[in-house]
């Protein structure tokens, strides 16, 4: 989560984070979900989605987004002190914006010379 220091002016408190979730748009995607500390529930109201997350347990949600656009959804769950600062943030981008952000972003073997 951005601390609220960091805030400009229009940004979103509590709910915009450091490392948003990048997801394409029309494209058939399965989550899963899983916790390693506690009881957490995984909540996206605009794509209608709420699934627990269990320690040792793996839970799956498919979601197809038919529009781009920022989406926000927090931890719904009392899982703890500071359950009230686990936001979700989701950006849905069109096919070439991922696939520029996931070259951008996805680490390069080391090739031996």
């Amino acid at each position: 989560m951005i601390s609220e220091n960091e805030l400009i002016l229009g940004e979103r408190r509590l709910l915009q984070t450091t490392m948003p979730l990048v997801l394409p748009k029309g494209v058939h995607i399965r989550l899963l979900i899983t916790s390693t500390d506690v009881l957490h529930s995984f909540s996206v109201p605009a794509f209608g989605i709420k699934v627990d997350a269990v320690p040792g347990r793996l839970n799956q949600v498919d979601l197809f987004a038919k529009h781009s656009g920022s989406f926000y959804g927090q931890c719904s769950e009392l899982c703890g002190v500071n359950h009230g600062f686990m936001p979700i943030e989701v950006y849905v981008v069109s096919d070439k914006l991922y696939y520029t952000y996931l070259m951008l972003n996805t680490p390069r073997p080391i090739t031996l010379d």
